[in-house]
């Protein structure tokens, strides 16, 4: 491992690295790989290595929907194809529907101009192929390694890891998840609420085809998703109060494929087979901030964000883009890139355009979940509207697309 910008707190300090990047998820490994095929010199510390994606393997319980921007930033940094070639599912039509007045929305790519509307992948996948582009791109991967301390002098800052090593960067980037530990070292705070529901995951097997189609029912009790993949199942997830949710997981598969295929309204026909079952905790929790002196958050650790609309790695994986293109510009103008005008430049974009996504995926929830029939007859007249509308229904299609 080189010693730029990493060395032992007995030894003199090297010069600093020019990013030091804290989390390997899928956002934080594509920042350091971005970084890095920009000229940076990065690091990326992590607790650990994730272990290799096989294709042998169960699909991944946990998957993303990429958007057309997420697969055109992952391709610039020659990273689509592995995912692609691999084990991607391309989806043709998007369609969404209330359970209570029966309105829908429909979205094609072919209204697009596009091939698909976006891919359904494992996270695992996503993340095992940006692991296997760092060391080519000359990323220092730390590993495994833990930060306890961080400090900043006028010029760099620097990490103290577990293990007594020091990292020294010009930014440091918190990728490290939605509790982040680094985004409270520097004192960032966050605001946000706990939905009182869990997500439900699981594959399934049904009687009829996906269609190519990420199907969406909303429910009073939350939206359920069944998304496709490449192997013809599908992968669900179903939003439930917490203690619908613990029924529901309690269930002997029989009864969770009849519970299933009444909550999705049977439009795959009978659910045929379910295979693990896994169920995570929703919450809204965003940063105040985005940056602190030398520290700039990204992904979770800036936003973690209902799962309703799929959108949380997009967003992420903007808020890659936009740090690049910020330190770039700065670099190129002989600036320093971690001073505090450069990264502001970033934060107050991606804040800005992050809490306006946030709070519109909660109000959207919110929306869903009224029962007063004038607001449910005014909802389903809305969603009429928009569909039979173009000029209203392609800006929510081309926002999703990133564009």
């Amino acid at each position: 491992m080189s010693d730029l910008g990493l060395t032992p707190s007995s030894r003199r300090r090297a010069g600093p690295l020019d990013v030091a990047v804290v989390g390997g998820g899928m956002v934080g490994a594509a920042a350091a790989l971005a970084l890095a095929r920009a000229g940076f010199a990065v690091a990326l510390v992590d607790a650990r290595e994730p272990a290799a994606w096989r294709a042998e393997d169960e699909l991944d319980l946990r998957v993303v929907g990429l958007a057309p921007s997420s697969v055109l930033l992952l391709d610039a940094l020659g990273a689509w194809a592995g995912i692609r070639d691999a084990r991607a599912s391309g989806y043709e039509h998007m369609a969404v529907w209330d359970a209570e007045t029966g309105a829908a929305l429909r979205f094609d790519a072919a209204d697009e101009g596009r091939d698909v509307l976006g891919y359904i992948v494992e996270n695992t996948l996503v993340q095992s192929v940006l692991w296997r582009a760092l060391e080519d791109a000359g990323v220092q991967c730390v590993v495994p390694a833990a930060v306890v301390g961080y400090t900043e002098r006028e010029d760099r800052a620097q990490l103290e890891l577990d293990d007594g090593r020091l990292i020294a960067a010009r930014v440091v980037v918190a990728a490290d998840g939605a509790d982040s530990p680094l985004r409270a070292m520097v004192g960032i705070d966050t605001h946000g609420h706990d939905y009182a529901q869990r997500g439900v995951v699981a594959h399934v097997t049904t009687a009829h085809p996906h269609e190519r189609t990420a199907w969406q029912r909303f429910l009073p009790s939350g939206p359920l998703a069944l998304l496709p993949l490449g192997d013809g199942r599908s992968s669900i997830v179903w939003t439930l109060p917490d203690a619908e949710a613990d029924r529901v997981m309690g269930l002997d598969d029989e009864a969770f494929r009849d519970a299933l295929g009444v909550a999705s309204d049977f439009r795959l026909g009978q659910i045929l087979s379910v295979g693990r079952r896994a169920a995570f905790p929703l919450r809204l929790r965003l940063a105040d901030r985005y940056q602190s002196g030398r520290t700039v958050l990204l992904g979770d650790a800036a936003h973690a964000v209902h799962p309703l609309a799929g959108q949380g790695v997009n967003l992420g994986l903007r808020d890659v883009e936009a740090l690049r293109d910020t330190l770039v510009s700065a670099r190129d103008a002989g600036r320093d890139i971690g001073a505090s005008h450069v990264l502001r430049r970033y934060a107050r974009r991606r804040g800005s355009a992050n809490g306006i996504d946030a709070w519109s995926f909660d109000a959207l929830g919110r929306v869903y979940g009224w029962t007063s029939p004038p607001l449910v007859a005014a909802r389903g007249l809305g969603m009429r509207l928009v569909n039979a509308l173009a000029p209203l229904k392609r800006p929510l299609a081309r926002h999703a697309a990133g564009r």
